[in-house]
């Protein structure tokens, strides 16, 4: 064979050998970038799996914490006896506390009628001698009216209607007003063309009142 063809061929052998080479590199260039790929898959989706379970364990956490909450309510709501017996002692006493301010109340109001019915009673005792008092200086002349013990009787008795005012003591209005039979007790009728008809045109006998309540009635003559 002549050496020229024989260096041509040996010249295609070596590149056919080195491109052989250079596909194989490449062949286990791809292979690495492959395997590479599928570890770094493989590594992700590891860690997708242990973050999920994470997830997992924090949800079934959470669930047990809220059960275990729940639990803890359940607890606190079912009470032991001491705290029943507390609460019973409590509620008892606030109702003997109210009992007793219903007491304490209704036994001022039954103090404070007493004390007015007691009123009442020595008011009605003092009230003759009001009107004697008054009978008396009506009847004093006028010529006598300046005397000494006139005017002491008249002052005493302007201060025994001063004092029966200051406790509530008070007359009666009935001269000119309509007849109200709560206030007066006609005694008569009288004719009096001035006045209307079921008017009081006279007072006979002074009545009192003592704060609401009526001590003696006034005694009219009412016009018919």
């Amino acid at each position: 064979m002549p050496e020229d063809i024989k260096k041509e061929t040996i010249d295609n052998e070596t590149a056919e050998n080195k491109a052989e080479e250079i596909e194989i590199e490449g062949a286990d260039e791809e292979n690495t970038q492959a395997a590479e790929e599928a570890k770094n898959t493989e590594k992700e989706t590891n860690e997708a799996d242990v973050n999920e379970a994470e997830s997992e364990d924090d949800a079934s956490a959470d669930a047990d914490a809220k059960a275990d909450e729940k639990k803890g309510l359940f607890k606190k709501k079912k009470k032991d006896k001491k705290d029943e017996q507390i609460e019973e002692l409590n509620d008892r006493l606030k109702r003997q506390m109210a009992e007793f301010e219903n007491f304490r109340k209704r036994s001022e109001k039954e103090k404070s009628q007493m004390f007015d019915m007691g009123a009442k009673t020595i008011v009605e005792k003092i009230l003759p001698v009001i009107d004697n008092f008054e009978r008396g200086l009506a009847a004093v002349p006028d010529d006598k009216k300046d005397d000494p013990f006139i005017t002491g009787m008249d002052k005493v008795y302007k201060q025994m209607l001063t004092e029966l005012d200051a406790v509530g003591v008070k007359p009666i209005e009935c001269v000119g007003q309509e007849f109200d039979p709560d206030f007066h007790n006609a005694v008569m009728q009288v004719e009096n063309d001035e006045l209307e008809s079921g008017t009081v045109a006279q007072e006979l006998q002074k009545g009192y009142m003592y704060k609401d309540s009526v001590v003696r009635h006034s005694m009219v003559s009412v016009v018919q």
